[in-house]
């Protein structure tokens, strides 16, 4: 796999932040919309007849490119940073998605997780946003994975250490668990470094060493370091699909996301690797997309994708809203 079409130019050549931003908004969006028609199906039912193009009801009987709570979410937390870094904001927003529709696709919310449904009840009890989300080790769902994207930008000039702060405190709005804030900071660092114009295979054997060595400056529990060792310590692309997993636990899906992107040279074929998983085939595929859409580019995106997406006009809008908040 060589990386596929031209590649966009972000900060290494002048700095296209506007584009980058849409092509991360929007590369979640789409792969999330494509996934939403057949979630929970498992890989043998949709390998007879595979996902190809946007389609729409099947599994919650809603038209062609309705995303789910993973759009919801990132675009939450998009919307708070085009304002502010703040905690507070952030969990406000996701109780006002969840009670009142805030960024939902077709104006009412149709799926959520049980740990971030859990922590929003908490937010609303008054319990402070960065310590809502669960910390037992069951509360490992790719809920705070799914929607992490956007804080990259708001974090990029930022020492490694506050990076990683950062990253905990967003990803413990809902899920606390050291494994579900490792995941976050991983994929925040491989978009990083996509954003940066590095190559994919080059960013994922940079991965292996700065993340590992950051966990072990750290002093973070090895047995949980070890969790990671696919990513840190294999070559994941090298695997066969049936070794790749792609239910609800947050380190299937990274390492889908990751296996998706490395074993594919275009958004297209990325995204639809993803969804054709099976099982949690928005969210594999939203993570999948979030990447993909940054190291291809909008323009890489099918149009006839994101004509058919909902609230298309409105994700533009909040992608340059994001880009003239955070001021680069």
């Amino acid at each position: 796999m060589n990386g596929g079409a031209k590649r966009p130019e972000y900060a290494n050549n002048g700095g296209n932040y506007s584009f980058a931003i849409k092509s991360a908004l929007f590369g979640v969006a789409v792969g999330d919309a494509l996934g939403v028609p057949v979630e929970f199906e498992s890989r043998e039912d949709i390998s007879s007849d595979p996902v190809t193009a946007m389609t729409g009801y099947g599994t919650y009987d809603l038209p062609p490119g309705t995303w789910s709570d993973d759009s919801s979410l990132t675009f939450c937390l998009a919307e708070t940073l085009t304002k502010e870094y703040d905690i507070r904001s952030i969990g406000h927003n996701f109780v006002k998605w969840y009670r009142e529709g805030l960024w939902t696709a077709q104006g009412k919310v149709f799926d959520v997780g049980n740990t971030t449904r859990k922590a929003i009840d908490r937010i609303e009890r008054g319990i402070q946003a960065e310590m809502a989300g669960c910390t037992d080790e069951a509360s490992n769902g790719n809920g705070s994975l799914m929607r992490i994207l956007p804080l990259m930008f708001y974090m990029y000039n930022r020492p490694l250490a506050e990076r990683f702060e950062i990253t905990r405190q967003v990803s413990s709005v809902t899920h606390g668990h050291i494994r579900s804030v490792i995941a976050c900071f991983y994929y925040l660092e491989f978009a990083r470094q996509i954003y940066e114009g590095k190559d994919k295979f080059d960013i994922y054997s940079d991965m292996q060493t700065v993340i590992s060595g950051h966990l072990s400056a750290l002093l973070i529990d090895p047995a949980e370091v070890l969790v990671f060792d696919r990513l840190l310590k294999d070559d994941i692309h090298r695997l066969t699909e049936e070794t790749i997993q792609s239910g609800g636990y947050v380190i299937h899906t990274l390492e889908a996301a990751v296996w998706c992107l490395l074993t594919t040279d275009s958004y297209s074929e990325a995204v639809l690797r993803a969804v054709n998983l099976g099982h949690d085939t928005d969210t594999t595929a939203a993570v999948t997309g979030g990447l993909a859409g940054l190291l291809y580019g909008y323009n890489s995106i099918p149009e006839e994708w994101t004509a058919q997406l909902a609230r298309r006009d409105d994700i533009e809008n909040l992608a340059e809203r994001l880009d003239a908040g955070l001021a680069f």
